[in-house]
């Protein structure tokens, strides 16, 4: 099975750490984030797996080289201008020839990659999303009132909503709606297939999942390794 890593983004919001490492090399722990994602996809059966990379591209291929120590066959796929978070996988279309997962270098997650691949083949749609419910404790009674009078109260309500997990599954089919040779992102792929009336297909994702787009983010990862990823094998 197919899958690609989104590995070329900036990391301008984990400067300076970034201006260095690109930010799928940071560690954490004893391992780099993207160590960390190709030994999960690997276990879920991801044997063939590309790293779509722009800045700092050699830095990637140098440390990873063609994935035999992870038991996997990795291709490096560079950008020669930033193409976004879709219109990077253009330049791998002839090798994107059955259903496989795409994830962004910056998540990190315990997801079953193998039950949310086989969930998406059965629906047969070009996109599939992952979600993530996440949960916001307000910190303020909510008060309902008509008029000037005060018909209850809510103390401290939660506010309830669903993140773009950042790993989806596609069909070649996905193609033919995303320009080649443009900067495309995930955002306007999803809007012109509604537009289009063609369905996405959503799967909520349960398991342990962070997004590593911030500082805060990144030390959030650090202290949680041991947790979720130290065993992993």
């Amino acid at each position: 099975m197919k899958a690609i890593i989104l590995a070329g983004g900036l990391g301008s919001r984990l400067k300076p750490f970034t201006e260095i490492i690109p930010k799928p090399l940071l560690p954490i722990g004893e391992k780099s984030v993207l160590e960390i994602q190709i030994e999960r996809l690997k276990k879920y059966g991801f044997n063939e797996i590309y790293l779509a990379t722009n800045y700092k591209s050699d830095y990637v291929e140098n440390f990873f080289g063609d994935g035999t120590r992870y038991g996997v066959k990795l291709t490096i796929s560079k950008e020669a201008k930033p193409l976004g978070t879709v219109g990077p996988l253009t330049l791998l279309k002839k090798e994107l020839d059955e259903p496989f997962i795409v994830m962004n270098g910056d998540v990190l997650s315990l997801m079953d990659f193998g039950k949310f691949h086989s969930f998406s083949v059965t629906k047969k749609l070009p996109l599939t999303i992952s979600i993530k419910k996440i949960i916001t404790p307000y910190a303020f009674g909510n008060i309902f009132f008509e008029e000037d009078f005060v018909t209850g109260l809510e103390e401290k309500p939660d506010i309830i909503t669903y993140a773009l997990a950042g790993i989806y599954s596609m069909t070649p089919e996905i193609f033919q709606y995303i320009p080649e040779n443009e900067y495309y992102g995930m955002d306007l792929l999803i809007r012109n297939l509604l537009s289009k009336a063609v369905p996405v297909a959503k799967y909520e994702t349960t398991e342990y999942w962070l997004d590593i787009g911030r500082i805060e983010d990144y030390t959030k990862a650090q202290e949680e390794y041991k947790l979720h990823f130290k065993e992993e094998k």
